[in-house]
Parts: C-alpha cells; structure tokens; sequence
C-alpha cells in the first residue's frame, strides 16, 4: 500500500509471529537520516505486530524520502497502510 512517506507490502505468514523489515534507501538521505527513520518506524511498528496474533504476516516497510522530511505524516500513513495491507493479505 502506497502512501506519500512509505509503501507497505505485507503477505500471510504460516510461521510464528509477525515479521517486519524495513528498506530506507540512500535516496532518503545519509547514513544519519536513513538510520533515524529505521529507528521511528521500527518504534511506531511495534505496536502493530504485536497486535497482530494470532494472524501472522510477513511485512516490508519501505520509506521513501518525503519519510526524513516529514516525520510527523509517517505515524498516520503507516496506520493507513498497515490496515490496508493486512485487511487485502488477510483476504488474500
């Protein structure tokens, strides 16, 4: 699911737990930004995939630049995309 700071990918899992990974490219910035952005997202995605059982996924959060520019916009986008992603995979 595709929002202005990131895209979400996300696919049902038969193992146990969610999964989630992160890709932040050298387009978002330098080594500074790029980790800054990892760590946020990895913070306001806990919540999610611990709340996620008892479904498991596999899921791909990738930023895109407007993700170091705009930090406040990503925790809504990500709330967006996250139900999106795992509402279709789910129904998948």
């Amino acid at each position: 699911m595709g929002r202005p700071t990131l895209v979400l990918h996300a696919q049902k899992s038969d193992r146990g737990g969610t999964q989630v990974g992160f890709v932040v490219s050298k387009a978002v910035g330098n080594a500074v930004v790029r980790n800054r952005v990892k760590r946020r997202l990895r913070a306001m995605v806990r919540p999610y995939a611990l709340g996620t059982s008892p479904n498991m996924y596999k899921v791909v959060v990738r930023a895109l630049p407007p993700a170091a520019a705009q930090p406040a916009r990503v925790a809504g986008d990500l709330a967006g995309a996250w139900q999106q992603a795992l509402g279709k995979a789910g129904a998948a």
